[in-house]
């Protein structure tokens, strides 16, 4: 039963990546006192519930929480279901990344993949809490 439920918390997340309407979620990380504090953000891409992609800028609150400790928790949820992941991040800055990373909208804040400022922040899970349809699976992966 996991895997049916871990299944479809994956397809519940490729439906809100790529920064559309529906791609937001909850970013939470640790700020420079220590305390957990949590913004919502658009996710770019993700591989199920196992890694997720979000874009901002290299001098951003969040890249500044991410080098000072790379525990990280993301949230995706709605009146149907709860995806509460844990786990690590990570600052990634590769050219061919951050092209395949963009989608539209980012040139709100950013001035196109090549930007030094842009970066890409790479969630990886290594927990899970999830709530689909008042089914419920916890685990690690």
């Amino acid at each position: 039963m996991n895997e049916e439920i871990i299944a479809r918390a994956g397809e519940i997340v490729a439906a809100k990546t790529g920064g559309g309407n529906e791609g937001f979620c909850v970013l939470a990380l640790i700020d420079k006192d220590g305390y957990p504090t949590a913004s919502t953000i658009s996710a770019s891409k993700a591989d199920g519930i196992n890694w997720i992609t979000f874009c901002t800028g290299l001098e951003s609150n969040k890249a500044d929480r991410i080098k000072k400790c790379n525990l990280a928790s993301v949230c995706f949820n709605a009146i149907d279901h709860n995806i509460t992941l844990v786990g690590t991040i990570e600052i990634l800055t590769d050219p061919d990344i951050k092209k395949e990373m963009w989608y539209k909208g980012l040139e709100d804040n950013l001035d196109g993949p090549e930007d030094p400022n842009y970066c890409v922040l790479r969630f990886k899970t290594e927990r899970y809490n999830l709530l689909i349809d008042w089914k419920e699976a916890k685990g690690t992966l």
